[in-house]
């Protein structure tokens, strides 16, 4: 048993204890939670490394590693000591991103080794509900979207991506990990979209996944049809997806400077209830 103060690469031995605190703050975690329920701790399988932050040989908090860098129920001394490692590392993500605290602490403690960023986003609130609004009739005519329907969604899946992030998922690799990444969502039936004569105008995803809560992705309505409430009728269609299929708990976080995305989801249903925070490279 480790009895002092440390960090380390956790092993797949130790999922037990990385479950018991991911699962400690359901809502926030939902997205490195339900990749470790999925894939475990093995680096290989679960695309980056699991770091584990100790007192008093008890895990405490922890970071993933992988394609973002993620602190998960970071005290501030575990973000002190997951940045050093970090730092020691080298830069290996394309974005950090967690809740507002811990990340703006560690961007503090690496922004002189890994800086400039691309783009900050300081403050994403973080929204959530358990009911659907009684009062917003969902669209019929969101449903979800089948195997065979990749040519038709991709393009919007690409154009969401690029309005978000400010850079093509085709860039790179050809889009080849992006693509699977949204064949991945369709074919676990967690993908859904308005297709009207076969042409997407509102689309979001049911990105991460647990028993206890999920999180709502890539929510894009074709620029023609914006102001039209789509979002709030095609919205309230996947949250009635996603309450009765999925988990009972939905959220999802959007830029605090997205007034109207904010309003319509608020009419939807979903409160605040905190903040993330993400720094793109």
């Amino acid at each position: 048993m480790l009895t002092q103060t440390t960090t380390r690469v956790l092993e797949p031995s130790d999922l037990g204890a990385a479950l018991a605190v991911l699962e400690s703050e359901p809502v926030e975690n939902a997205f490195v939670t339900s990749r470790v329920q999925v894939a475990g701790l093995d680096p290989w399988r679960l695309g980056g490394e699991m770091w584990g932050w100790y007192t008093e040989g008890r895990l405490r908090s922890l970071c993933y590693s992988g394609a973002n860098l993620v602190p998960v129920c970071a005290t501030p001394e575990a973000v002190r000591a997951f940045a050093d490692r970090a730092r020691r590392t080298g830069r290996r993500c394309s974005s950090i991103v967690g809740p507002a605290g811990p990340t703006a602490q560690l961007w503090r403690l690496l922004e002189p080794h890994w800086g400039p960023a691309r783009d900050i986003r300081a403050r994403q609130p973080l929204m959530v509900t358990e009911t659907t609004a009684p009062d917003i009739e969902p669209d019929p005519h969101v449903r979800r979207i089948r195997k065979d329907e990749m040519e038709v969604i991709m393009p919007a899946c690409v154009a969401m991506f690029t309005e978000e992030v400010g850079v093509s998922p085709m860039a790179g690799d050809g889009g080849l990990l992006y693509q699977a990444r949204v064949a991945e969502l369709v074919g676990s039936g967690r993908s859904f979209a308005r297709i009207d004569g076969g042409r997407v105008v509102f689309k979001a995803e049911i990105g991460a996944a647990t028993t206890q809560a999920c999180q709502i992705q890539g929510v894009w309505v074709d620029p023609e049809y914006r102001g039209r409430g789509l979002s709030e009728t095609g919205m309230a269609a996947v949250l009635r997806y996603a309450l009765a299929d999925v988990a009972p708990v939905v959220s999802l976080y959007v830029n605090d400077y997205n007034t109207p995305a904010r309003a319509a989801y608020r009419r939807v249903g979903f409160r605040e209830v905190g903040a993330f925070m993400s720094i793109l490279f």
